[in-house]
């Protein structure tokens, strides 16, 4: 499966635990991303209880289907195998398409207190939605290089999904090389760290009630002068190349082996902002640079698999 280099998060569309989100700016944000060439789109039947998935499938009802791929996700108390078939027939009538190009295990059986579930029997019922055309290839997301080992035992992973960023890099350990090694594509979510790596947020910011962002482990006001020192030491790229610092912090990330960023992009504007991180390239030493930037948020606190203080 060739993802596109950006792809477009649609977490935000679904409403829920985001603040001031409207149905039709999403829409038309879906729409541009279409134009300016991004053809990955991620999606998940959590998002809103379905109804990014809802969203996604009104935008794209005109568009010709070969024009883009759908990226989705079963969560993780949905994994027995009757519940994996009737959660994708389900998001397949949400996006109003016949198959999904990517369907991925969103969490590792277990997480959230879910039920234990043996990843063989998630995977042969993904093998069976793949036998019918339902799904074209299988991921996985939030999985551990020894998780990752296991679903491969039963079927083939093309790709998992991470929190990865310039401030998040737990994954780099032995989890990102594994995938690397075995051609496994990193699907990148929290790209920019969810938002922290535009610059927009400053210490003591109030987030609206209800946006999840409050329990983020790097939005904690012990980590922010470690972040106002990455975001500085990324101003003078940002100037050389005359775009932001977010589009360095992507542009890092999308330069790094088989990775692929996943950006929620709420308006048309973001968009059309956000593409122009594909318009440069940035030399080895700079991306050696960065990479030890990022060190001063990544060495001085301790990170997990979970992002978020949940």
């Amino acid at each position: 499966m060739e993802f596109s280099k950006l792809i477009l998060g649609t977490w935000q569309a679904g409403k829920d635990m985001w603040a001031g989100i409207d149905d039709q700016e999403s829409i038309l944000a879906i729409r541009a991303a279409i134009e300016a060439g991004i053809t990955t789109i991620d999606t998940a039947i959590v998002y809103g209880a379905g109804h990014a998935e809802q969203i996604l499938g009104e935008a794209l009802s005109q568009v010709p289907r070969t024009q883009y791929q759908i990226a989705d996700k079963v969560f993780a108390n949905k994994l027995k195998y009757k519940q994996v078939i009737e959660e994708c027939e389900r998001s397949l009538k949400n996006l109003q398409t016949e198959y999904l190009d990517l369907y991925q295990i969103h969490w590792p059986s277990g997480t959230f207190n879910s039920e234990i579930v043996p990843i063989e029997d998630t995977m042969q019922a993904l093998n069976k939605l793949q036998a019918d055309g339902k799904i074209k290839h299988i991921g996985v997301s939030n999985f551990s290089k020894q998780q990752i080992q296991e679903a491969m035992q039963y079927g083939e992973i093309v790709s998992n999904q991470p929190p990865y960023s310039l401030l998040w890099r737990y994954y780099d350990k032995e989890t990102n090389p594994f995938c690397r090694k075995n051609n496994i594509a990193i699907l990148a979510y929290s790209s920019l760290a969810q938002g922290l790596l535009t610059g927009k947020f400053k210490r003591g910011h109030v987030f609206s009630p209800g946006d999840h962002r409050i329990n983020n482990k790097l939005f904690q006001p012990e980590i922010y002068d470690k972040v106002d020192q990455v975001l500085a030491g990324l101003q003078p790229y940002a100037d050389k190349y005359n775009t932001s610092i977010g589009n360095i912090a992507l542009n890092w990330l999308i330069s790094q082996p088989n990775t692929h960023a996943i950006v929620g992009m709420r308006t048309a504007q973001q968009v059309q902002d956000t593409v122009k991180c594909l318009s440069f390239n940035l030399s080895a030493s700079e991306l050696q640079a960065i990479d030890k930037l990022s060190e001063l948020v990544t060495r001085n606190m301790q990170q997990n698999e979970m992002q978020w203080n949940w």
